[in-house]
């Protein structure tokens, strides 16, 4: 395979434009859906690394309660070169309703805000970073519990999610990664050219992994399982065709023997597949039209496991800023 490391020859005759508008169509869509449901904002911060401001959308509820009175999440899009869509509207509409503050960063590579943030993407790298920098923006909220922060991401969402509670130091209290994508030596080996391109023109990529097998194995989570020190759920599916499920077994495995006491897996076996990728997308299956969930057995099962992992964790029902109430 030649992949030329010219940026220029890539992401031929996309239309940055059109991204740009749909973008806002989706904004909008956001902005109504969530009237007197919950509170929604648009906002940017700036990330930790480089020159760059990230956008995200902010999702609270309608009520504030006191100091520190709520739980949050960064909640982690998938896709390469994807961003936030309305299909996730209503799983954030439960985890507000739960008493979730929600901030979900449309990190560097995220289409929709031009040709430039579009080529900046940095698979494994400063999205990372970029993803975690929304932590810097919920700690200026006050009402926002700096001790109960959770991650959750799908997909590549997953795959960040994975990379910010596999490291030495971060501030997350738990974390939950479906059908994640976690070892990108592997990945490409099966995927074809074009997904290969997309890694190995990267500006701080600049190869296949045979050619920096080194920096694929680092920006791989499944190689960083033994520095996991917080709760992790990980939910797959055997009839995964995006993130091939020998692929997602690896994490499991590694999970399950390295992490027992601090990793809660499941296999979901050939569940209803959602919008692409067969199974990739058996627990986010949404009506386009309404933005109502789609539930299957096995949809519903992940959520009830997600909410109730989170809840253990996070405790997103208590109102931390009113005084205990102490037994006469």
């Amino acid at each position: 395979l030649y992949v030329s490391n010219n940026p220029e020859d890539h992401s031929p005759g996309r239309d940055f434009q059109r991204d740009i508008e749909e973008k806002k169509q989706t904004d909008a869509r956001f902005a109504e859906a969530s009237k007197g449901v919950m509170d929604f904002q648009k906002v940017t911060y700036r990330s930790s690394v480089g020159d760059l401001d990230i956008p995200a959308y902010l999702f609270q509820p309608l009520q504030k309660r006191g100091r520190h009175g709520h739980a949050a999440m960064i909640w982690v899009h998938g896709g390469v070169h994807g961003n936030m869509d309305v299909l996730y509207f209503p799983f954030i509409k439960e985890a507000v309703q739960r008493g979730y503050v929600i901030i979900t960063p449309e990190y560097r590579g995220s289409t929709g805000y031009g040709e430039a943030f579009h080529k900046a993407i940095d698979y494994g790298g400063y999205e990372v970073e970029d993803s975690m920098s929304a932590v810097d923006y919920l700690k200026t909220m006050p009402h926002v519990d700096p001790a109960r922060l959770g991650i959750m991401g799908w997909s590549h969402g997953g795959f960040i999610t994975l990379h910010s509670v596999f490291r030495d130091n971060h501030p997350f209290k738990a974390a939950a990664a479906i059908v994640p994508v976690t070892n990108l030596v592997f990945r490409l080996s099966y995927k074809g050219p074009g997904y290969q391109r997309d890694y190995a023109t990267q500006q701080r990529l600049q190869g296949l992994p045979f050619e920096k097998p080194d920096l694929y194995i680092q920006r791989s989570p499944l190689y960083g399982v033994d520095k996991l020190k917080v709760p992790l759920l990980v939910h797959v599916a055997t009839n995964d065709t995006d993130v091939n499920f020998v692929e997602d077994q690896q994490i499991i495995d590694a999970l399950r023997s390295r992490k027992p006491d601090l990793a809660e897996t499941r296999i979901y076996v050939d569940p209803p597949p959602g919008s692409a990728g067969g199974g990739h997308t058996f627990s986010r299956r949404t009506d386009v039209k309404t933005l109502e969930r789609m539930d299957t057995p096995e949809q519903r099962d992940s959520w009830n496991r997600t909410w109730t992992f989170f809840e253990w964790h996070l405790r997103p029902y208590e109102d931390l800023s009113r005084p205990a109430q102490t037994q006469p």
